[in-house]
């Protein structure tokens, strides 16, 4: 075996080139004063302390208002089909999570511009509204239309990790439940919910985080007019120019990540 240690050398070398440097560089530009030199480096929290400003909370509350309001919809709409999938005899569920996937294969950037022909004011949409007498209506630049995008570009995120959790599920339990008298709803939440609890957390941090963190969606979509804290970001890195601020505000971001894993993963384990 230990001649097969060697193999991991390399694998080692690329994640400290690919991982670990890139943080360590974010992690000092957020400690230091833009403009300085390797052997003059100037140390400060003022990166930090900025970010208390109103206009940055602001910022990080609507992109949490958006995550939150995102990761409910799909929970709402993801877990009915995952379960209406998981019904299904083996060969057709692949299929039915292959149709789920196949919108995945697709760049997001893509995705979104379908949707901002879809959702603008000569698009498909509006068209089929105008049939029917109600259209056009006005859709693009708003929250429904920034709504629209996170949630049909996350729903896959939702609905493959609850499907995985009912699939494994232990069928004698539910006919258990049954036995002893339960009806469908209780069987449902005593059971069926509980089971699938490792799904609906895992889908839940990956649509939380992604939502959060985006910013193509926000800036095509919102046109421009979204400032969330993934926007923030990047205009911080492009924009502005102010790398130290950005790195600030990158880091202050993953540990607002790690913190809602470790609580989402300490729910987890409470319900066990």
């Amino acid at each position: 075996m230990k001649q097969f240690k060697r193999l991991i050398i390399p694998y080692f070398i690329w994640a400290v080139v690919i991982l670990l440097i890139p943080l360590f560089l974010i992690a000092l530009y957020a400690v230091t004063k833009e403009g300085n030199e390797v052997l003059t480096v100037t140390f400060t929290w003022g990166n930090f302390a900025k970010f208390l400003e109103a206009t940055y909370l602001n910022v990080i509350l609507k992109s949490f208002w958006l995550g939150l309001l995102t990761t409910v919809i799909c929970l709402v709409l993801g877990y009915p089909l995952a379960y209406m999938i998981s019904k299904f005899p083996e060969k057709v569920q692949s299929m039915l999570i292959l149709l789920v996937t196949i919108p995945m294969w697709i760049n997001m950037l893509l995705r979104t511009y379908a949707w901002m022909n879809l959702l603008s004011d000569n698009g498909i949409i509006n068209h089929l509204l105008s049939m029917i007498g109600l259209g056009p209506v006005s859709m693009m630049y708003t929250d429904f239309s920034v709504m629209i995008g996170l949630v049909c570009n996350f729903m896959p995120f939702m609905i493959i990790p609850i499907h995985t959790s009912l699939t494994k599920m232990d069928k004698s339990l539910i006919e258990a439940a049954y036995d002893l008298g339960a009806n469908k709803i209780q069987t449902f939440w005593k059971v069926i919910w509980k089971l699938s609890l490792p799904g609906v957390v895992n889908g839940i941090m990956m649509v939380f985080l992604l939502a959060i963190s985006s910013f193509v969606i926000p800036k095509l979509l919102g046109g421009g007019q979204y400032m969330l804290i993934g926007n923030l970001i990047e205009s911080q890195f492009i924009s502005v120019g102010d790398w130290n601020f950005g790195s600030a505000i990158s880091l202050i971001l993953a540990v607002i990540i790690l913190i809602f894993m470790g609580l989402m993963k300490r729910m987890d384990k409470q319900d066990e």
